[in-house]
């Protein structure tokens, strides 16, 4: 399970974002731009695609983790889908469907509810949880052995988001030009584990993948396991199975977000795994047969 959750681990760090349809860099706008965009009346629909590959023993692991989100004035749903599938000793097949909704501000999203089914042929866990302003519950079945050493505490949770909120969030989030690019922490609790992830400005590279090319931000990034986790965890600040930090680019988009398009980690029992986003489209997200009506609009 370790070593499948090292493309899946990578895999949750590539989230929905919003890209042009073809590879020419884009200049960066007023940051926010997005956000302040859907609550002013423009609904949007996000649609992502990012693909792994890795190499054993000259025979192909791949993963695919795909992303929609439908963002509206007021609330947002995220519905996404990771894939693995390898070699037994390897990887095991790794299926895991995600689904999140909460509350649409203009500078970030907040996540009520969450919903995560893993199905890799032996516990195919289901967690369900739901956030507050003031709360949280969390139903896990099969349930967890435990809930790690500390558990998360409330006002621990309640400063969190789902682990796809936080990074859509992340992606979207204002930057001041006098900001660092790759911002952060990122604060994530998926049910169990609360982590902060913390992204090191490494310079700028030149990139090119299927949905956009130019100079991209090379982002470094650590963990560090807050609660929920085994005492035999807390001391490794890397993502499981991966040596080093994970390296990530961020495309700086003419909509004021920073999108990572591609994402790679070493481990020294398979090698490089090599996430590249291979689908990325935006589009106006209409809601109802009036607002599709010509000439409609609201008043």
């Amino acid at each position: 399970m370790k070593r499948a959750f090292l493309i899946a681990s990578a895999a949750a760090l590539a989230f929905a974002g919003l890209a042009t349809a073809d590879k020419a860099p884009a200049a960066r706008a007023a940051s926010g731009a997005l956000l302040t965009n859907v609550k002013a009346g423009a609904p949007t629909r996000m649609v992502y695609e990012l693909q792994a590959k890795a190499w054993v023993l000259f025979i192909p692991a791949t993963g695919r983790a795909t992303f929609t989100t439908e963002l509206h004035p007021d609330t947002y749903t995220i519905d996404s889908r990771v894939k693995v599938t390898g070699i037994a000793d390897w990887f095991v097949n790794y299926d895991m469907h995600i689904h999140a909704q909460g509350e649409t501000h203009g500078r970030e999203l907040k996540t009520r509810e969450y919903v995560s089914q893993n199905k890799d042929g032996k516990k195919n866990r289901r967690v369900e949880m739901a956030i507050s302003d003031h709360d949280f519950s969390m139903t896990a079945t099969p349930r967890f052995g435990n809930l790690g050493d500390p558990a998360a505490t409330t006002d621990q949770v309640l400063k969190t988001n789902d682990p796809i909120t936080a990074l859509i969030t992340f992606a979207l989030e204002p930057r001041a030009p006098d900001e660092d690019p790759c911002g952060g922490p990122i604060r994530i609790f998926d049910g169990r584990q609360l982590t902060y992830l913390y992204l090191s400005n490494a310079g700028t590279k030149q990139v090119s993948t299927p949905v956009w090319s130019g100079e991209a931000i090379e982002c470094h990034v650590t963990m560090d396991r807050i609660a929920g986790y085994d005492r035999d965890e807390v001391d490794n600040d890397n993502l499981t199975s991966i040596d080093g930090p994970l390296r990530m680019w961020l495309a700086p988009l003419d909509n004021g977000a920073t999108v990572p398009i591609k994402i790679a980690a070493d481990s020294k029992k398979i090698g490089e795994v090599t996430l590249t986003a291979k689908k990325l489209s935006f589009e106006p997200l209409v809601t109802s047969e009036a607002d599709a009506a010509p000439g409609s609009g609201q008043h």
